[in-house]
């Protein structure tokens, strides 16, 4: 089998690739543009085994549409995409043509060169802010599940969306085009080997943040909000691991074989506070980093974790690295390495 993955120079496409390089006989190919990807990475996943790297941008339609024809790919992952959300409150429109564009030219290219599956990276933004009264109460636990209102709050989580219903509406137009939509809740971590992980530059994500504080990359970090409705008032999560998350990938191309189309959710289901990730990077790195607090950010809802049971009963995907230490010790290694 030929298989696409679009961004798998990136953060979380080059993780899917190397265990595609690891763990599959597909005939892989990468298609990146280098702009937020790595030319590093993809030098560091050639040590595994020969693989296609393409250099090029979706916004190229018609060079894609060359690649396509020639290639003949059975597959498609794609994860190209800009994805920080305040840049896309001030620069909407580049989210509506690099996401949604870009995503449709490609839907579309992909039907024209009878691609049977596509694996399409969305996002937990597309469920907006939630109303905690709508959402089901595990445990004490608020959690989302896939049928929960779609009420973006940022253009990135509409440009996801948009998405979303075009994959959604091609295939229903064409019942040889079958898709897998999952939607991300928080992904940290590395690779157990360190061979890969996240090198985004001015990064925001907790673990990544907290990660480079330890290495004394930042003088120190912000907790944003003490005062939330939770046991130590700080927000809490859904944080999973990047090598759990790629391999749910590789097995949504298997299943949809023997399965029609979904949208799955995919976080571990349990949650961990703003204070809990500091004070576990803390116990893993042995460093005691400045931490101070900050104001509530606009926007933040006090928690968010993912009802993970519908890809755990059809997809009978099993996390193995569902453990905050581990992910907080791959990040911090990680970060160290760097």
């Amino acid at each position: 089998m030929k298989i696409l993955i679009t961004g798998g120079a990136g953060y979380i496409g080059s993780h899917v690739v190397k265990m595609l390089l690891e763990n599959s006989d597909y005939e892989v190919s990468v298609l990146d543009s280098l702009v937020t990807g790595f030319d590093s990475t993809i030098e560091e996943l050639a040590k595994i085994r020969k693989f296609q790297f393409i250099k090029e941008d979706l916004s190229n339609w018609n060079k894609v549409e060359e690649i396509f024809k020639k290639e003949k790919f059975d597959a498609v992952i794609h994860f190209a995409a800009s994805l920080i959300v305040p840049e896309s409150v001030e620069k909407p429109l580049k989210y509506y043509l690099n996401n949604t564009a870009n995503t449709a030219n490609l839907v579309r290219i992909a039907n024209e060169s009878g691609v049977k599956k596509f694996i399409f990276s969305s996002t937990a933004a597309v469920y907006g802010e939630p109303k905690f009264d709508e959402l089901r109460i595990d445990n004490g636990e608020c959690k989302i599940n896939e049928k929960f209102e779609t009420k973006p709050i940022n253009p990135y989580g509409q440009s996801k969306l948009f998405s979303e219903k075009i994959i959604q509406d091609a295939a229903k137009a064409n019942s040889e085009f079958k898709y897998v939509i999952f939607r991300y809740f928080n992904v940290a971590g590395a690779a157990p080997d360190l061979s890969i992980g996240q090198k985004t530059k001015n990064a925001t994500h907790l673990i990544k943040v907290a990660s480079e504080c330890a290495v004394g990359k930042r003088d120190g970090m912000y907790i944003f909000g003490t005062d939330y409705p939770t046991p130590d008032g700080t927000c809490i999560r859904d944080y999973i691991h990047v090598m759990d998350l790629a391999d749910a990938h590789i097995k949504a191309v298997d299943y949809l074989d023997e399965n029609e189309s979904d949208i799955f959710n995919i976080g571990y289901g349990s949650g961990a506070s703003v204070k809990e990730v500091v004070d576990t990077v803390k116990k893993v790195s042995g460093v005691d980093f400045k931490v101070e607090t900050a104001p509530r950010r606009a926007g933040d809802p006090a928690m968010l974790i993912a009802d993970s049971s519908k890809i755990k009963e059809k997809m009978k995907w099993q996390p193995k690295y569902d453990d905050l230490e581990t992910i907080c010790k791959t990040a911090y290694e990680w970060e160290k390495k760097l």
